[in-house]
């Protein structure tokens, strides 16, 4: 089997390693994309296409892990040359996983959702639905593990976004919580009262969200630019839609950062001269 990764971030190099320690073969093709992602891939050391039309016919499976903002047209690019299923792993809703399956052939799209931290490599919870995921849930022979959740497009990205919106708005909250602990010189106070009713690993968890927060504000606006949407057919998502709005900030005052600050208070103080 040759699986092909369109995008190739963190998600994408984590996966592949663990693949091919498996012994399976893993393409990806970097025409076009950040010098990170080139590097990644490199690093990483999957077989090389040098065009999207050539990987999308070299693979049995291709897995999408890209940006949402470029989930559909990642599939329109290479729709007509996809021999294989097709596995929208994306941070979109539903909707989206529906408008990007309309240009694979033969109902080939899967639905799949991370659900748990990458860090854990294969063995990073997915969930995935579509009548094609059983196909994908092949992959536990390699290594990964995947549950079919279901014969529908759109359960497994639903319940991803549900995921996102408590994750995500909690990752906010605490960020502006301590935020304004910090410039009141009380964070470490607040972490010990809160530690006593949220448990001792309390602290470690938020500190990691709050790092977490920093360098990946501009891709959690989108996503909760996604669950919000999604929300919206069920109920009004007034937190959710906050969310989106402080991530959307905070990317404006900070930036990009490419990698996690050792300290969280380095990210405040540099926040700290101009009110957040």
């Amino acid at each position: 089997m040759k699986l092909g990764f369109l995008g190739f971030g963190e998600v994408a190099q984590t996966l592949s390693e663990g693949l091919m320690d498996h012994e399976l073969e893993v393409l990806t093709c970097t025409a076009g994309r950040s010098n990170k992602s080139v590097e990644l891939a490199k690093s990483a050391g999957v077989g090389l296409c040098s065009t999207y039309s050539e990987l999308a016919k070299s693979c049995d499976m291709l897995l999408s892990t890209v940006i949402p903002a470029e989930a559909v047209n990642v599939a329109k690019n290479v729709a007509k040359n996809v021999k294989g299923i097709y596995v929208d792993l994306n941070n979109v809703s539903p909707a989206t996983i529906n408008e990007a399956s309309t240009h694979i052939a033969d109902g080939n799209t899967v639905d799949a959702a991370i659900m748990g931290s990458i860090k854990n490599g294969l063995k990073t919870p997915i969930i995935a639905s579509g009548p094609r995921a059983e196909i994908f849930a092949e992959l536990n022979n390699y290594g990964m593990n995947i549950e079919v959740i279901g014969s529908k497009l759109g359960q497994a990205s639903g319940l991803k976004m549900l995921r996102s919106a408590y994750t995500k708005g909690v990752s906010a909250l605490l960020f502006e919580s301590f935020y304004a602990a910090f410039q009141m010189g009380m964070d470490e106070i607040l972490w010990r009262y809160l530690s006593q009713t949220e448990g001792s690993n309390f602290k470690d968890s938020s500190v990691s969200r709050i790092k977490s927060s920093t360098v990946h504000s501009h891709r959690r606006a989108q996503e909760m630019e996604e669950v919000s949407k999604f929300l919206s057919k069920y109920e009004d998502p007034l937190v959710t839609q906050a969310t989106s709005e402080f991530f959307h900030l905070l990317h404006d005052k900070i930036g990009q950062i490419s990698e996690k600050p050792d300290d969280y208070r380095d990210v405040f103080r540099k926040l700290a001269n101009d009110r957040f």
